[in-house]
């Protein structure tokens, strides 16, 4: 059990994070979700006119082969994100989160401002896809280093009574990405005919991803860095290697966010991508109604996730994640039963009662993991795991399921396999210490610290 260094007489009741005025507050939300928006915004851009891309960047010989060649290059991002969260992770705990979350941005936006001004294959032959496949290596790398970078941002930014919910704004930019994305691309084809979408009008979503960016960017230059991570440079103890020490003195922690990033991630995935597909083919339900479904799926976790993130805050940590991971493991099967029914009030139900646990999953899995790790380390430990689970895990599990189904010919797979998340969500939840209310200058950062200042609150286990 965790308890604060106020039974210490030597350790007065200070944590940086409780001295930042409220409007900084506000800016450091923005600030920490803005760069999360972008990225999925990006994303779900991208994978939305996987269709059109291909068209455009591969000969027209084949157009499955076409298609196969623009998923490839959107998995290809995937990969190198784990890449890219030890080389971010490791800058942002040796020269501090704002540093990270700047060029982070500043990558993603060059990235995708460069895709959006790319000439297609009709123009420029083999090097058009050539030039997309870099684009999205350079969006994947800087994708590694988004989540870590604003958890931890976000996490010291915040008040402790306070820390679930300011947390939670970093899920609640990536599904309102999510909905601008869908939002765009159904504008788009309003607008436009397919052929005009194909010759110039697909580049408009991606250049609009960069005026985000550089709305972004702004943004994250006017800030300051965390009062955490400023103790941290005052005391001397930041880490010249983060990696190693994460590998060294924060395994279990590490093994941990691994465990709860799994059951976020691959959720995530199952619940936002893979069920508007899975409705589609499996089901059978018409595909605009399945896409509205999805959309609304998204809006209701904007209202559910920053509450479970104020539940977090009121009620602990361990509670509200275990809620969610026994009614995941539960009810994933029942709720996937109960969309076989076919009909419009059975595919909406189930829909949104698992859009309503991965909610409840988003509100409170970031604030969890940012409380695990000492400063020293924290956001290379959360950028590895984040990138590690959602590469081997949740980047594979549409296609997994895809071919499970066809396997076995068993329409229930998914439901067993978020059965199988849930355990360990559940196995996971039951290992952690709750952390609400601690202080994020840990023993482990004090340890190693050259200079010994007073007003430093120390998180004892």
């Amino acid at each position: 059990m965790s308890t604060s260094a106020s039974s210490d007489p030597t350790a007065p009741s200070f944590e940086p994070s409780d001295a930042v005025s409220a409007k900084s507050l506000r800016k450091s939300v923005v600030a920490g979700s803005i760069g999360v928006l972008v990225h999925w915004f990006d994303w779900a851009v991208y994978a939305y006119m996987a269709g059109t891309i291909a068209v455009v960047f591969f000969p027209e010989s084949n157009r499955t082969a076409g298609l196969l060649a623009a998923f490839a290059v959107f998995a290809v991002s995937f990969f190198v994100r784990p890449i890219g969260a030890v080389i971010f992770g490791r800058l942002g705990d040796r020269l501090g989160r704002k540093t990270t979350l700047s060029i982070v941005i500043i990558a993603m936006a060059a990235a995708t401002l460069v895709l959006g001004l790319l000439p297609g294959y009709e123009t420029i032959g083999m090097l058009a896809p050539v030039l997309l496949i870099v684009t999205r290596v350079v969006q994947g790398l800087a994708a590694g280093g988004e989540f870590g970078s604003a958890a931890a941002f976000l996490g010291e930014f915040s008040p402790r009574k306070r820390r679930g919910f300011g947390c939670s704004w970093l899920e609640f930019g990536s599904l309102l990405g999510f909905l601008l994305a869908s939002f765009a691309v159904f504008l788009l084809n309003v607008a436009f005919p397919n052929d005009v979408i194909v010759a110039w009008a697909w580049r408009i979503p991606f250049l609009f991803t960069a005026v985000l960016g550089v709305i972004g960017l702004y943004i994250r230059l006017k800030i300051e860095d965390t009062p955490d991570f400023e103790q941290l440079k005052e005391l001397q103890a930041v880490s010249h290697a983060p990696v190693k020490e994460v590998f060294q003195r924060n395994r279990r922690e590490f093994l941990q966010t691994c465990g709860i990033e799994i059951f976020m991630n691959v959720t995530f995935y199952v619940v936002l991508v893979y069920l508007l597909t899975y409705q589609e083919e499996t089901i059978g339900f018409d595909a605009g109604r399945a896409a509205l479904l999805s959309t609304l799926a998204s809006a209701l976790g904007l209202i559910v996730v920053p509450l479970a993130g104020i539940a977090s805050d009121r009620l602990g940590r361990k509670p509200v994640l275990m809620f969610a991971a026994i009614a995941q493991t539960v009810l994933a099967v029942p709720l996937f039963l109960l969309m076989q029914v076919g009909s419009e009030w059975a595919v909406f139900v189930s829909t949104f009662g698992l859009a309503f646990l991965l909610a409840i999953v988003l509100g409170t899995h970031a604030v969890t993991v940012v409380e695990l790790f000492p400063t020293r380390t924290r956001q290379t430990g959360l950028s590895i795991a984040y990138a590690v689970t959602a590469a081997l895990f949740a980047g594979t599990a549409p296609y997994l399921l895809t071919w499970l189904i066809d396997l076995t010919g068993n329409a229930l797979v998914p439901g067993w396999f978020l059965l199988v998340v849930g355990l360990v969500g559940v196995i996971t939840v039951w290992t952690l210490p709750e952390t609400r209310g601690i202080s994020l200058i840990k023993e482990q950062d004090l340890n190693t610290a050259t200079v010994r200042l007073p007003r430093v609150r120390v998180a004892r286990s």
